[in-house]
């Protein structure tokens, strides 16, 4: 093992070592790997890095690992699966603190006993702090914004091994650049994120999706509009196409019972 090697291992407490044929991004195969189990571990990963010359590409669960243009050189892949700590749980004050590697569905099961939920929806077995660089959303940022909208604060390390934080646990806290919002969809180019805090929603009561045959694409746009311009306040709108020749238009209603059996009719 070379002189890097080493002082990964020694960095992360022994959770590093020479990568496999699982660990390649977008075909090109690592060098090393290193599993920080903390914001100070991944700070001494990064600068051992640095020092180095070592290229690192961070990794969460992998699945949008493809996102953005391939690698020219990769050296150590930074895992961030240890760092899955529920740190903080406010439920009074609707926010969540996390570890960058926490899974989505796992944060759900976390504030899911309190009626709240993370109105994010991209693959629940992706991570927070690969949903927040990848600016991963779906069809309820409609209502709830996307991930940079729900997002409060972060700590994050920089290339050189810096620790930084952004932001904090309450709504209004910014003066200036908010330069947690900047790192979403940034793709890991600006900073690794090892915790995020995040706005939280009260669980609706009561939920139905409504679906609206809308061919051709003309008369799906014209659904489209008409539903987000209504006053049904939908949560959420999504196209789908279960034939070539097909176009549906999926509405989602969120509230109480009687409110949207009212709207859905």
């Amino acid at each position: 093992m070379t002189d890097v090697g080493d002082q990964l291992q020694q960095a992360t407490g022994g959770q590093a070592g020479p990568a496999d044929a699982d660990d390649a991004v977008d075909g090109m195969l690592a060098k090393w790997v290193a599993r920080p189990g903390s914001t100070e571990e991944t700070a001494a990963v990064l600068r051992i890095c640095s020092s180095a010359g070592q290229v690192v590409v961070t990794r969460g669960q992998a699945t949008k690992l493809g996102w953005g243009l391939p690698p020219r050189r990769l050296d150590v892949l930074l895992d961030m699966s240890r760092l899955d700590r529920l740190v903080e749980h406010a439920a009074g004050d609707l926010v969540v603190v996390v570890g960058a590697g926490r899974r989505l569905s796992e944060v759900q099961s976390d504030v899911a006993h309190a009626d709240q939920l993370l109105a994010v929806d991209p693959a629940q077995d992706g991570t927070v702090g690969g949903s927040i660089a990848a600016g991963a959303t779906g069809p309820l940022r409609l209502a709830h914004g996307a991930v940079r909208d729900l997002l409060l604060g972060v700590t994050m390390v920089r290339a050189d091994g810096v620790v930084a934080h952004s932001g904090g646990k309450v709504v209004k806290n910014v003066a200036g650049y908010d330069v947690a919002k900047l790192l979403a969809g940034s793709l890991g180019t600006l900073a690794v994120i090892t915790q995020a805090a995040f706005r939280l929603h009260p669980k609706p009561p009561a939920q139905s999706w409504i679906t609206v045959p809308a061919t051709p694409v003309e008369r799906a746009q014209q659904v489209v509009q008409a539903v987000i311009h209504s006053p049904v306040f939908p949560a959420a709108v999504e196209l789908d196409r279960p034939a070539p020749e097909e176009l549906r238009v999926a509405v989602l209603l969120e509230g109480t019972g009687p409110g949207v059996d009212q709207r859905t009719t």
